[in-house]
């Protein structure tokens, strides 16, 4: 094996800089995820949502962003990725002041769903510039090892600092801390950063956009709310309404002439298996915070703010994670094997965490320590492998699809592993429990203080419930490096994007 020759002009200064710029907003958009854990009890005290509106403020950003991914990523392909980043920052920003000062249950939903809006425009439009921008192999593999490195620090940033701006200050301070950051992004961007768009884009399909939607949304929403509420038959017909709505947008794909998703991407070398690889690494790490975030709070009795600040130490390895497998590959170790090793290193992370107890603080977060670490470095190979194989043309795409995996992914993951403890927790609580104690944990601790012993009971049964997740999350991810390591080793080294000409930057993979 051989290591990638350059094959394109070095980034300069100018270009890092642009990318700690697209940094920014990236940081904000995965933040935005988790924001609201700590701001809950204040603006419900404040705006007095029902409880729809509550899970509706909750669960819109996420739900918009998840359904706009495609739609932005091909639009960003032809009217330009900066102009569509520069949109979206504004939007972002007017939403979260519209936000800050939302005097009602509707308006903060209003705003949280034009954030989502936002929100997808900015996450394939980064990755999208990244391409455009690091045209030398080994420089956009570092570039984008950062990039996801980020994107995880957020999610686990996010929950701690609005514990924190909501003691120290009101509830709508967790929205206005965007507005600094993305002024600097609209001020910088048009400076630093370089259009780049589809020469050749085609009629934009509007058909596909409601397609898409009615594909993703009604997939997401069910895989959502499974977990906590069972495989009930509303959840069970929205999964299948949206796949049947997936099928139809496959099919006109296929057969328009300007489809939105260029069926050229999956010629590429790599580009497929990446995106499958990608939904299987999102599964696993969804999947294992859904019991993770739990169990500090309700098994270990730390506060919603104890157990945020414990949990942001498993992501201190993470900043290593993806500069070393990158200086793997560049050294000429065969991506597949570092693919295959982070699936692995993840299979242990989740091995670890099935032999926690009731009492298992540091067993715990080492598990997920090594979990994260083996994630980052399979997502950071394969994002980098995805967006190398794609034409720079559509680049857009390319990056909207991976992200659109990464939310299947992860709403898939939380949906079956969550399903498997709830199973277990259900069938290891005793006969004698309240009827309330037998659906969640929370529900258990809700009435404990009225039946002895019930609280223990509780607590055993959901960590039996995850530690039989966590021997199925690893067993999966075994699987998964089986996968890697058949799909991946035949990818050469470096070779050429289809139909890309070799004045563009080959794929270097």
């Amino acid at each position: 094996m051989t290591n990638p020759t350059p094959t394109g002009p070095l980034a300069g200064r100018r270009e890092w800089t642009a990318l700690v710029v697209l940094m920014l907003p990236l940081l904000l958009v995965s933040m935005d995820v988790s924001v609201l854990y700590f701001a809950v009890p204040a603006i419900s005290a404040d705006l007095e949502p029902s409880g729809t509106q509550q899970l509706w403020i909750f669960d819109i950003y996420a739900f918009v962003l998840a359904g706009l991914l495609m739609t932005m990523g091909s639009l960003g392909d032809r009217i330009g990725r900066r102009k569509l980043l520069l949109i979206g920052a504004f939007a972002f920003s007017a939403a979260s002041l519209a936000a800050a000062y939302a005097h009602s249950a509707e308006m903060l939903i209003a705003a949280r769903a034009v954030l989502g809006i936002g929100g997808a425009t900015l996450m394939p439009s980064t990755m999208a510039l990244i391409r455009t921008m690091f045209t030398d192999p080994g420089q956009r593999a570092k570039a984008i090892g950062l990039w996801s490195g980020v994107m995880t620090a957020g999610i686990a940033l996010g929950s701690v600092m609005s514990g924190l701006l909501v003691q120290y200050f009101w509830w709508g301070s967790i929205f206005l801390v965007n507005l600094p950051v993305m002024a600097l992004l609209l001020v910088l961007g048009p400076l630093l950063l370089p259009e780049s768009k589809d020469p050749a884009p085609g009629r934009f399909d509007w058909w596909s956009v409601p397609l898409s939607m009615a594909a993703v949304l009604p997939v997401v929403y069910g895989l959502k709310e499974i977990p906590s509420e069972g495989w009930h038959v509303g959840y069970v017909v929205s999964i299948t309404v949206g796949l049947l709505f997936a099928a139809l947008f496959v099919h006109r794909q296929r057969t328009t002439a300007s489809p939105m998703i260029d069926q050229a991407l999956f010629r590429g070398h790599g580009f497929a298996p990446s995106v499958v690889l990608n939904l299987i690494a999102s599964f696993a790490m969804m999947g294992s915070a859904y019991f993770t975030t739990q169990y500090l709070q309700s098994v270990l009795g730390k506060s919603a703010l104890e157990a945020a600040l414990w949990a942001l130490l498993p992501s201190v390895p993470i900043g290593a994670a993806a500069p070393t497998a990158t200086a793997l590959v560049q050294k000429g170790v065969n991506r597949a094997y570092v693919v295959t090793a982070g699936f692995l290193i993840g299979a242990v992370g989740y091995a670890l965490l099935a032999f926690a107890g009731t009492d298992s603080l540091w067993l715990v977060l080492v598990a997920c320590g090594v979990l994260a670490c083996g994630i980052v470095v399979v997502i950071s190979q394969i994002t980098d492998l995805a967006l190398s194989s794609a034409p720079v043309e559509r680049a857009g795409s390319a990056s909207s699809l991976m992200e659109t995996a990464g939310e299947f992914g992860g709403a898939l993951g939380m949906a079956v592993l969550g399903s498997i403890g709830t199973a277990i927790y259900r069938h290891d609580i005793p006969g004698w429990a309240p009827d309330a104690a037998r659906e969640t944990l929370g529900g258990a601790l809700s009435v404990a203080d009225r039946v002895p012993g019930l609280a223990t009971a509780a607590r055993e049964a959901f960590t039996h419930g995850m530690q039989g997740a966590a021997i199925a999350g690893a067993v999966l991810l075994v699987g998964a490096a089986g996968l890697a390591a058949m799909t991946l080793r035949r990818i050469p080294v470096h070779s050429k994007t289809p139909d890309e000409p070799s004045s563009l930057s080959p794929s270097g993979v």
